[in-house]
């Protein structure tokens, strides 16, 4: 059935849900799985030149910051995807938007599933907040799988 299922994950606790049940998926299918975190692009730099602000340092913390957390939420999916004996490759895109990210993800690498965690907002909230999982499914070209 599937063969290649995308996972991305943020590393918080609803994102671990569609990890966990999409490691149980490729498991049960012998399925071939990548793990994908992005960061986003930093905001709007705040300060002006001239007023002791360096926008390219503090580019460059933002960078090693993102890149150590996204280090980190990978290193913990790896661990989860060793634990039921699944093969995971795990890619970080930087400076990217999530839902383009993982949309361009699954079709770079030939995804035939995208598994992905949702916390389910509805109304004003989800306005407001957005929703990386709704422009997913609105613009991905393979199936999406929801968790809640």
């Amino acid at each position: 059935m599937y063969k290649h299922i995308l996972i991305p994950t943020d590393g918080s606790e609803c994102a671990a849900k569609g990890v966990d049940h999409g490691l149980s998926l490729a498991k049960a299918l012998g399925a071939q799985v990548t793990i994908v975190t992005v960061t986003e692009p930093m905001p709007v730099a705040v300060g002006a030149p001239g007023m002791g602000f360096d926008p390219g340092l503090v580019l460059a913390d933002y960078d090693k910051h993102a890149e150590n957390v996204a280090r980190s939420v990978l290193e913990g999916a790896r661990k989860a995807a060793e634990e039921k004996g699944v093969a995971v490759e795990t890619f970080h895109a930087p400076r990217s938007h999530p839902g383009e990210a993982i949309v361009e993800a699954a079709k770079a690498r030939g995804c035939d599933l995208i598994v992905m965690a949702s916390h389910g907002r509805r109304g004003v909230r989800r306005l407001l907040l957005g929703s990386q999982t709704a422009e997913v499914v609105g613009h991905s070209e393979v199936p999406v799988l929801v968790v809640r």
